[in-house]
């Protein structure tokens, strides 16, 4: 790494030792639940310190940072214990309008997500389109100044909290599928906007369903032109699997992990000195460095103006199926303590979940919440096949 690189490096980490709330470090290290405010709180302070959006344009508002400044600062504050970023705003519909939306709708949204004034939702998958978006239902019909949009979204993450969603319609029946799809802004306050909640395994709401009950959505809300929402996604999934392979997230819960190692006694030994989970614990950092290798190689590439393709999703495959696997090495960990779960645990702070060490609920919640960690964001069994396709040419 250069040396400007490493100054920066060190200005993220003094930034999240300085001004990351200790609070919420504490939640996230321990992975108790997290609600609106503890998020917005996170991207207030870096609102405040002008990096909400570090990878914009200046011209936008951002920082102009290079790839690999912002694989630094995503893998330093994901390492320190700062929450997810949600994506959805900043990473997904503010490129995508700032590269393809009209000079109002750029005027209109792009500070208030800079400002995290306005939360967005992603709107892609539905009950029969989910890595494979081409085959989506919900259709968008021209009446007058709207559409009038009707149909389903499935597992849209955060969409009670969100104001907006950017969302997948079908305008067109004719043609290839990818051609009938267009990109579009839906205000949630809309009528016809029903949103419901869907518990995953570990107990928690972070997931819902969208209903759209003949939601009219003014023109003026269309992204680029109308057909061009295929192309639109291509680009905004392409930066999404780069993103989930978490690198910073999975340095965080191995060092968890080894921290659990060296105080759990197993046959009065600390785990850590058994040779059969000493393996495994150095398999999985040997996969981490890789990962992190093979993650700064594609930054690289991307910073001498090659575009990602079978890398993103090899990077998406490899780092959703590391988060799994020390996910459940910590439940391993745990022993007995890791078969008793209750999501209440993870409401507050210090509370004693009756059986285990402290940090029991939590891992659990980890394990269980990170089962969808090789499906969203695409499949890991699509990403395979866009390998063969891409790098194989099969």
């Amino acid at each position: 790494m250069s040396q400007e690189i490493e100054a920066f490096r060190a200005e993220v980490r003094t930034f999240c030792e300085q001004e990351l709330p200790a609070e919420l470090r504490h939640k996230v290290f321990y992975n108790l639940k997290l609600g609106k405010a503890d998020y917005l709180s996170y991207l207030q302070v870096l609102h405040r310190k002008g990096w909400s959006a570090g990878h914009w344009p200046a011209a936008q508002g951002g920082c102009d940072w290079t790839p690999l400044q912002r694989f630094v600062f995503e893998e330093e504050t994901a390492s320190a214990g700062a929450p997810w970023l949600i994506p959805f705003g900043i990473n997904f519909v503010g490129p995508i309008l700032y590269t393809f939306g009209s000079a109002q709708q750029k005027e209109r949204f792009l500070p208030r997500i800079r400002s995290s004034e306005d939360w967005w939702a992603q709107g892609y998958s539905e009950p029969g389109a989910g890595s494979d978006l081409a085959g989506l239902a919900t259709r968008a019909e021209r009446d007058g100044d709207s559409y009038v949009v009707t149909g389903q979204k499935l597992w849209t993450t955060y969409a009670h909290f969100a104001d907006w969603m950017f969302c997948l319609v079908r305008t067109s029946q004719e043609d290839r599928p990818q051609k009938g799809i267009s990109f579009l802004l839906i205000d949630m306050k809309s009528p016809g906007v029903t949103v419901r909640p869907i518990l995953t395994m570990d107990h928690c709401h972070d997931v819902n369903e969208v209903f759209l009950d003949r939601v009219r959505v003014p023109l003026e809300n269309l992204v680029g032109e109308e057909g061009g929402g295929w192309t639109y996604a291509k680009v905004l999934l392409s930066g999404e699997r780069v993103l989930v392979s978490e690198v910073g997230r999975s340095t965080r819960q191995l060092r968890r992990l080894e921290h659990l190692a060296q105080n759990t006694l197993k046959g009065g030994q600390p785990l850590a000195d058994n040779a059969a989970f000493a393996r495994r614990l150095a398999e999985l950092k040997l996969r981490l460095f890789v990962l992190r290798a093979t993650c700064h190689q594609t930054v690289a590439d991307a910073m001498a103006g090659v575009e990602p393709g079978a890398e993103a999703s090899l990077m998406k495959l490899r780092g959703s199926e590391l988060q799994q696997d020390i996910a459940e090495a910590m439940v391993d960990a745990l022993g007995l303590a890791g078969i008793v779960y209750d999501a209440r645990d993870l409401a507050g702070m210090g509370q004693d979940p009756g059986f285990g060490p402290f940090e029991a609920p939590g891992i659990l919640k980890d394990h269980l919440h990170g089962r969808a960690a090789t499906i969203y964001g695409g499949s890991n069994e699509i990403q395979r096949n866009i390998m063969a396709k891409l790098a194989l040419g099969l």
